[in-house]
Protein backbone atom coordinates (compact mmCIF):
# COMPACT_ATOMS: atom_id res chain seq x y z
CA UNK A 1 0.00 0.00 0.00
CA UNK A 2 1.24 3.20 -0.95
CA UNK A 3 0.23 6.63 0.79
CA UNK A 4 -1.48 9.41 -0.72
CA UNK A 5 -1.95 12.83 -0.12
CA UNK A 6 -5.02 13.87 -2.28
CA UNK A 7 -7.88 15.76 -1.86
CA UNK A 8 -11.01 14.61 -2.09
CA UNK A 9 -13.60 17.32 -3.38
CA UNK A 10 -16.58 16.83 -0.84
CA UNK A 11 -19.15 17.95 -3.14
CA UNK A 12 -18.64 14.70 -4.98
CA UNK A 13 -18.12 12.73 -2.50
CA UNK A 14 -22.29 11.61 -1.94
CA UNK A 15 -22.06 7.93 -1.71
CA UNK A 16 -23.84 6.57 1.25
CA UNK A 17 -22.62 3.56 3.29
CA UNK A 18 -24.21 0.09 2.43
CA UNK A 19 -26.18 -2.08 5.29
CA UNK A 20 -23.11 -4.36 5.25
CA UNK A 21 -20.59 -1.24 6.85
CA UNK A 22 -20.57 0.08 10.72
CA UNK A 23 -19.75 3.90 10.76
CA UNK A 24 -19.02 4.93 14.18
CA UNK A 25 -18.49 8.32 15.56
CA UNK A 26 -15.87 8.38 18.78
CA UNK A 27 -16.19 11.29 20.49
CA UNK A 28 -13.44 12.33 23.17
CA UNK A 29 -14.84 14.25 25.65
CA UNK A 30 -13.52 16.41 28.52
CA UNK A 31 -15.46 19.17 30.20
CA UNK A 32 -17.99 19.90 27.46
CA UNK A 33 -20.96 19.96 28.77
CA UNK A 34 -22.24 23.15 26.84
CA UNK A 35 -21.32 22.12 23.28
CA UNK A 36 -21.78 18.42 23.90
CA UNK A 37 -25.92 18.24 23.01
CA UNK A 38 -25.80 20.46 20.08
CA UNK A 39 -22.60 18.46 18.52
CA UNK A 40 -24.56 15.04 18.87
CA UNK A 41 -27.77 16.53 17.43
CA UNK A 42 -25.97 17.59 14.04
CA UNK A 43 -24.70 14.00 13.25
CA UNK A 44 -26.35 12.84 9.99
CA UNK A 45 -28.01 9.27 11.47
CA UNK A 46 -28.57 8.29 8.36
CA UNK A 47 -24.66 7.83 7.90
CA UNK A 48 -23.46 6.91 11.37
CA UNK A 49 -24.85 3.67 13.27
CA UNK A 50 -23.37 4.41 16.94
CA UNK A 51 -21.65 7.42 18.50
CA UNK A 52 -19.20 6.80 21.56
CA UNK A 53 -18.46 9.14 23.91
CA UNK A 54 -15.68 8.55 26.58
CA UNK A 55 -15.45 11.07 29.13
CA UNK A 56 -11.89 11.78 30.59
CA UNK A 57 -12.60 12.46 34.23
CA UNK A 58 -14.40 15.91 33.30
CA UNK A 59 -15.40 18.17 36.27
CA UNK A 60 -18.37 19.43 34.50
CA UNK A 61 -21.63 18.30 33.63
CA UNK A 62 -20.45 15.87 30.81
CA UNK A 63 -21.37 12.44 32.08
CA UNK A 64 -24.77 13.86 33.12
CA UNK A 65 -25.64 15.50 29.61
CA UNK A 66 -24.36 12.63 28.37
CA UNK A 67 -26.49 10.64 29.72
CA UNK A 68 -29.36 12.20 28.23
CA UNK A 69 -28.39 11.56 24.59
CA UNK A 70 -28.33 8.78 22.05
CA UNK A 71 -24.38 7.64 22.72
CA UNK A 72 -22.96 4.84 24.21
CA UNK A 73 -21.53 6.61 26.99
CA UNK A 74 -17.87 5.57 28.83
CA UNK A 75 -16.66 7.35 31.62
CA UNK A 76 -12.28 7.18 32.76
CA UNK A 77 -12.37 7.51 36.93
CA UNK A 78 -9.02 9.14 36.30
CA UNK A 79 -8.03 11.64 33.82
CA UNK A 80 -5.77 9.95 31.12
CA UNK A 81 -5.21 12.56 28.93
CA UNK A 82 -6.60 13.43 25.11
CA UNK A 83 -4.29 10.52 23.51
CA UNK A 84 -5.34 8.15 26.28
CA UNK A 85 -8.67 8.85 25.96
CA UNK A 86 -8.92 8.47 21.82
CA UNK A 87 -6.85 4.95 22.65
CA UNK A 88 -10.03 4.14 24.58
CA UNK A 89 -12.40 5.15 21.74
CA UNK A 90 -10.99 3.54 19.27
CA UNK A 91 -10.54 0.31 21.30
CA UNK A 92 -14.56 0.55 21.94
CA UNK A 93 -15.28 1.09 18.63
CA UNK A 94 -12.98 -1.90 16.78
CA UNK A 95 -14.87 -4.18 19.88
CA UNK A 96 -18.41 -2.85 18.38
CA UNK A 97 -17.60 -3.87 14.73
CA UNK A 98 -16.61 -0.78 13.31
CA UNK A 99 -15.86 -0.76 9.52
CA UNK A 100 -14.99 2.85 9.59
CA UNK A 101 -14.56 5.50 12.94
CA UNK A 102 -14.97 8.82 12.79
CA UNK A 103 -13.29 11.23 15.60
CA UNK A 104 -14.92 13.96 16.12
CA UNK A 105 -14.62 16.81 18.84
CA UNK A 106 -17.41 17.51 21.00
CA UNK A 107 -17.05 20.80 21.47
CA UNK A 108 -18.60 22.12 17.53
CA UNK A 109 -15.54 23.30 16.32
CA UNK A 110 -15.48 20.85 13.39
CA UNK A 111 -18.99 20.40 11.20
CA UNK A 112 -20.70 16.99 11.89
CA UNK A 113 -22.14 17.49 8.80
CA UNK A 114 -19.45 16.13 7.08
CA UNK A 115 -19.32 13.23 8.30
CA UNK A 116 -20.49 11.35 5.22
CA UNK A 117 -17.65 12.61 3.09
CA UNK A 118 -15.39 11.98 5.88
CA UNK A 119 -16.06 7.86 5.44
CA UNK A 120 -17.40 7.44 1.84
CA UNK A 121 -13.58 7.27 0.89
CA UNK A 122 -13.00 4.88 3.19
CA UNK A 123 -16.11 3.10 2.53
CA UNK A 124 -15.37 2.59 -1.10
CA UNK A 125 -12.19 1.27 -0.60
CA UNK A 126 -9.77 4.12 -1.86
CA UNK A 127 -8.56 5.17 1.32
CA UNK A 128 -7.47 4.19 5.18
CA UNK A 129 -7.64 7.11 7.00
CA UNK A 130 -9.12 10.68 6.17
CA UNK A 131 -8.33 14.17 7.36
CA UNK A 132 -10.71 16.61 7.29
CA UNK A 133 -8.45 19.56 6.26
CA UNK A 134 -8.81 23.28 7.51
CA UNK A 135 -6.61 24.96 5.44
CA UNK A 136 -7.51 22.65 2.03
CA UNK A 137 -9.25 26.07 0.43
CA UNK A 138 -8.41 29.52 -0.03
CA UNK A 139 -9.56 31.79 2.53
CA UNK A 140 -10.46 29.28 4.75
CA UNK A 141 -8.18 30.00 7.67
CA UNK A 142 -9.49 33.52 7.41
CA UNK A 143 -12.87 32.68 7.40
CA UNK A 144 -12.20 29.92 10.15
CA UNK A 145 -11.22 32.75 12.50
CA UNK A 146 -8.20 30.43 13.16
CA UNK A 147 -5.50 33.14 15.18
CA UNK A 148 -2.48 33.88 13.58
CA UNK A 149 -0.38 32.36 15.80
CA UNK A 150 -1.87 28.59 15.10
CA UNK A 151 -2.04 29.13 11.57
CA UNK A 152 1.79 30.03 11.70
CA UNK A 153 2.79 27.31 13.48
CA UNK A 154 0.72 24.82 11.78
CA UNK A 155 2.13 25.54 8.83
CA UNK A 156 5.87 25.54 9.84
CA UNK A 157 5.29 22.02 11.62
CA UNK A 158 3.38 20.69 7.77
CA UNK A 159 6.00 21.81 5.97
CA UNK A 160 8.75 20.02 8.02
CA UNK A 161 6.76 17.04 8.05
CA UNK A 162 5.74 16.95 4.56
CA UNK A 163 9.56 17.01 3.28
CA UNK A 164 10.38 13.60 6.23
CA UNK A 165 7.37 11.57 4.90
CA UNK A 166 7.31 12.66 1.74
CA UNK A 167 3.73 13.88 1.18
CA UNK A 168 2.43 16.74 0.12
CA UNK A 169 -1.08 17.60 2.63
CA UNK A 170 -2.19 20.66 2.95
CA UNK A 171 -2.74 20.39 7.08
CA UNK A 172 -1.67 17.24 9.42
CA UNK A 173 -2.55 19.00 12.49
CA UNK A 174 -6.48 18.69 12.26
CA UNK A 175 -8.22 17.20 14.79
CA UNK A 176 -11.21 15.66 12.86
CA UNK A 177 -10.09 12.49 10.99
CA UNK A 178 -11.23 8.92 10.35
CA UNK A 179 -10.10 5.33 9.85
CA UNK A 180 -10.61 2.29 8.26
CA UNK A 181 -10.91 -0.70 10.74
CA UNK A 182 -7.32 -1.55 8.86
CA UNK A 183 -5.42 1.11 10.11
CA UNK A 184 -6.74 0.72 13.47
CA UNK A 185 -6.03 -2.99 13.53
CA UNK A 186 -3.05 -2.62 12.34
CA UNK A 187 -1.11 0.84 13.51
CA UNK A 188 0.25 0.34 17.11
CA UNK A 189 -1.76 3.19 18.48
CA UNK A 190 -1.49 1.64 21.94
CA UNK A 191 2.11 2.40 22.27
CA UNK A 192 1.52 6.10 21.50
CA UNK A 193 1.51 9.23 23.51
CA UNK A 194 -1.50 10.40 25.96
CA UNK A 195 -1.37 14.18 25.35
CA UNK A 196 -1.84 15.91 22.05
CA UNK A 197 1.43 14.12 20.05
CA UNK A 198 -0.74 11.12 19.87
CA UNK A 199 -2.48 12.46 17.01
CA UNK A 200 0.85 13.42 15.30
CA UNK A 201 2.20 9.84 15.56
CA UNK A 202 -1.06 8.51 14.41
CA UNK A 203 0.16 10.06 11.00
CA UNK A 204 3.30 8.96 10.90
CA UNK A 205 2.69 5.52 11.68
CA UNK A 206 -0.19 5.84 8.66
CA UNK A 207 2.95 6.44 6.22
CA UNK A 208 5.00 4.67 7.59
CA UNK A 209 2.97 1.56 7.12
CA UNK A 210 1.90 2.54 4.12
CA UNK A 211 -1.65 3.24 4.40
CA UNK A 212 -3.64 5.18 1.95
CA UNK A 213 -4.68 8.82 3.51
CA UNK A 214 -6.85 11.46 1.40
CA UNK A 215 -7.88 14.73 2.69
CA UNK A 216 -11.20 15.94 2.34
CA UNK A 217 -11.50 20.32 3.03
CA UNK A 218 -13.05 20.82 6.00
CA UNK A 219 -14.48 23.77 7.81
CA UNK A 220 -14.38 25.33 11.61
CA UNK A 221 -15.89 27.19 14.06
CA UNK A 222 -13.87 28.92 16.51
CA UNK A 223 -16.21 30.15 19.27
CA UNK A 224 -15.59 30.88 23.14
CA UNK A 225 -16.67 27.56 24.36
CA UNK A 226 -14.46 25.77 21.58
CA UNK A 227 -11.46 23.92 23.39
CA UNK A 228 -8.02 25.85 22.48
CA UNK A 229 -4.73 25.00 23.44
CA UNK A 230 -2.88 28.26 24.93
CA UNK A 231 0.57 29.26 22.91
CA UNK A 232 2.39 27.46 25.99
CA UNK A 233 0.54 24.29 25.21
CA UNK A 234 1.31 24.35 21.17
CA UNK A 235 4.83 25.50 22.12
CA UNK A 236 5.07 22.25 23.96
CA UNK A 237 2.94 20.19 21.51
CA UNK A 238 5.16 21.65 18.10
CA UNK A 239 8.69 20.45 20.58
CA UNK A 240 6.80 17.02 20.86
CA UNK A 241 5.98 16.53 17.40
CA UNK A 242 9.29 17.09 16.22
CA UNK A 243 10.52 14.78 18.56
CA UNK A 244 8.28 12.15 16.81
CA UNK A 245 9.12 13.35 13.83
CA UNK A 246 13.04 12.55 15.07
CA UNK A 247 12.05 9.15 16.30
CA UNK A 248 10.45 8.33 12.39
CA UNK A 249 14.12 9.37 10.75
CA UNK A 250 15.54 7.14 13.46
CA UNK A 251 13.65 4.49 13.13
CA UNK A 252 14.04 4.25 9.39
CA UNK A 253 17.83 4.61 9.67
CA UNK A 254 18.11 1.67 11.94
CA UNK A 255 20.01 3.66 13.93
CA UNK A 256 17.19 3.14 17.20
CA UNK A 257 14.67 1.64 16.45
CA UNK A 258 10.95 2.48 17.55
CA UNK A 259 8.15 0.05 18.79
CA UNK A 260 5.65 2.62 17.64
CA UNK A 261 6.61 2.01 14.64
CA UNK A 262 6.83 -1.60 14.66
CA UNK A 263 3.55 -3.81 13.60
Amino acid sequence: MASTSEIVDSKAADQQPTASTKVIVVMPAHNAAKTLEQTVSAIPTDTVDEIILVDDRSTDETVEVARRLPVHLIWHPHNVGYGGNQKTCYLEALQRGADAVVMLHPDGQYEPELIPRMVEPILRGDADMVLGSRLATPGARRRSGMPAYKYIANRFLTTIENAILGTHFSELHTGYRAFSRELLLTVPFLRNSIDFVFDSEMIMQAVHFGFRIVEVPANTRYHADASSASAGQSLVYGVKTLGAAARLILHRSRLLRSRKFMP
